[in-house]
């Protein structure tokens, strides 16, 4: 379970919203509607930023995997938090990496969350059309 609890905390610590203009921005958008879409428990409208080919942890997990662990946490979480550090985007034409710290908790939705985390988290996005794809992901506890 500690991994899947993991797994979730690198796709929920992928919420920030930062208002910059350009592929920068994009990226920060989606990663902001997916970090909104995991506190609302909808993996679905998770995964509408997770490219087909998505490989988590060096192909440990692909987006068939990734969806069934959101959807596992959702049922295991009533609620679930997220805190980021700030993230780090680097772009390089059409691809881009996204790093940055994430705090998660999760529980019954009590006062005091029951589990919590901390991570490192390093992401690969790729450009599609208009919009920015997750292709890959690994994260690491830190704390």
């Amino acid at each position: 379970m500690r991994l899947s609890f993991l797994v979730l905390a690198t796709f929920a610590v992928l919420g920030i919203a930062c208002s910059r203009g350009g592929d920068e921005g994009r990226i920060r958008d989606a990663i902001s509607a997916m970090q909104a879409a995991v506190e609302a428990r909808e993996p679905r409208d998770f995964l509408r930023y997770v490219d087909a080919d998505f490989v988590g942890n060096e192909a440990g997990m692909d987006r068939e995997a990734l969806h069934n662990l959101l959807r596992a946490q959702v049922l295991r979480n009533e609620k679930i938090g997220v805190t980021l550090g700030p993230i780090d985007v680097a772009l390089q034409d059409s691809r881009a990496t996204a790093k940055f710290t994430a705090t998660l908790t999760g529980g019954s939705g009590g006062w005091i969350p029951e589990r919590g985390a901390v991570y490192s988290v390093s992401t690969g996005w790729k450009k599609s059309g208009g919009d920015w794809m997750l292709i890959s992901a690994t994260w690491e506890r830190t704390l």
